[in-house]
């Protein structure tokens, strides 16, 4: 199931009903990503943070203790988050007097409305679907703050399918219809001059479904391929005999684009500015973390995901999906206004300005990246 893109013609009081009601959707609604099932916990940072920053009200420092609820799904392209929270690097980062409040996801458009109707105050989550919840509540509720990971995206197909032509008349999946790799699917097919409909029409069929269930069908030959994210893609190679017709990273300057990032609600970003910075250096702690020790993280990864699913990857799918990710502070903005612009260009997107207001608020990441000594992240 998925939530369909709408233009930004709508102000955030009319839609908050609208959406509170799909608040309990099936875990089996795929998006950007997609791996386990939904969980609510709590976590009480115990030891201190780093020194005092500017910000809103000091929340960290002494006075009534804050709440941030934050979310992110239980998947390898959200491996920071996963490493942040199972190492305890944001509870140390955000400090004693900030309560930690966790939830795990599996479709974006669930994090968009768990927003929408003051369920959760922060998230990682996928571009599209920050897009989509950007463009519903006419810029109000959302801004990206900061970088995740890039990359990690694929196009794999059967052994016997080596071109664009061989896939007119075929089956394609992606995780589901409007999620990033949806739009990026169907852009594709469009310049290879394919068409496609949001019905399963066309010269290609696109059936969007779950990610596991994406992994079943082509393994018996039902479809002929599907653009899934890591580790999807590594999966279908691995376990489905595929291989790998487009690597998305091949199709953006410098092989850089956004898969994940974090958003925060507005308003919880202009009151608690104090805690989202923290919460930044102990991203760019984690970030860190993973860069320094990528063998370390890869298994951090997989007992965080078997914690949180009951379920272990196989040793050489995280491996390699790893090789295909890079993790990064940096929001890559200027990749999000094509993805934008492709989901506009497919029929899946009414034109939205990402400009104004703005979705991007990057304040707060630069003073974090110039404390590191790093260049400055660029927005739109």
């Amino acid at each position: 199931m998925s939530i369909g893109f709408i233009g930004n013609g709508r102000r955030r009081r009319a839609i908050i009903a609208a959406v509170v009601g799909l608040a309990l959707v099936a875990a089996a609604c795929g998006d950007d990503d997609d791996d386990g099932a939904a969980r609510t916990a709590a976590a009480d940072a115990t030891t201190a943070g780093p020194s005092d920053t500017t910000g809103a009200a000091d929340d960290t420092g002494g006075g009534e203790p804050a709440t941030l609820r934050l979310g992110y799904f239980p998947n390898v392209t959200h491996a920071p988050a996963i490493v942040g929270v199972e190492d305890g690097i944001f509870a140390t980062a955000l400090g004693p007097n900030v309560k930690l409040e966790l939830s795990t996801f599996n479709a974006g458009t669930d994090v968009i409305t768990a927003m929408f109707s003051d369920a959760l105050d922060a998230s990682f989550i996928g571009p599209n679907p920050a897009i989509n919840g950007y463009a519903k509540s006419d810029g109000d509720a959302v801004r990206i703050v900061a970088g995740t990971t890039s990359g990690g995206a694929a196009l794999v197909v059967s052994k016997e399918i080596t071109s664009a032509a061989d896939l007119e008349g075929t089956t394609l999946s992606t995780p589901s219809l409007g999620n990033t790799q949806d739009v990026a699917l169907r852009s594709w097919l469009e310049d290879q001059g394919l068409n496609t409909d949001t019905s399963g029409g066309g010269d290609v069929k696109i059936n969007p479904q779950d990610n596991a269930d994406t992994l079943t069908a082509f393994s018996s030959g039902a479809i002929a391929g599907a653009w899934v994210p890591e580790p999807w893609a590594t999966r279908l190679v691995n376990e489905g005999g595929g291989h790998v017709l487009v690597d998305e990273a091949s199709l953006w300057p410098d092989g850089k684009f956004v898969t994940t990032h974090l958003i925060v609600s507005r308003q919880y970003l202009a009151d608690h500015a104090d805690v989202i910075k923290r919460l930044i250096e102990g991203l760019g702690a984690s970030i860190d973390q993973i860069n320094a020790d990528p063998a370390k993280a890869e298994e951090d990864v997989n007992a965080g995901l078997e914690k949180l699913t009951n379920k272990r990857l196989d040793d050489a799918t995280i491996a390699g999906a790893f090789k295909n990710l890079t993790f990064t502070l940096d929001p890559i903005a200027s990749s999000l206004q094509t993805s934008a612009e492709h989901a506009e260009a497919v029929g899946l997107l009414d034109p939205v300005d990402l400009t104004s207001p703005g979705i991007y608020d990057l304040t707060l990441l630069n003073e974090v990246l110039t404390a590191k000594g790093d260049a400055e992240a660029a927005g739109l």
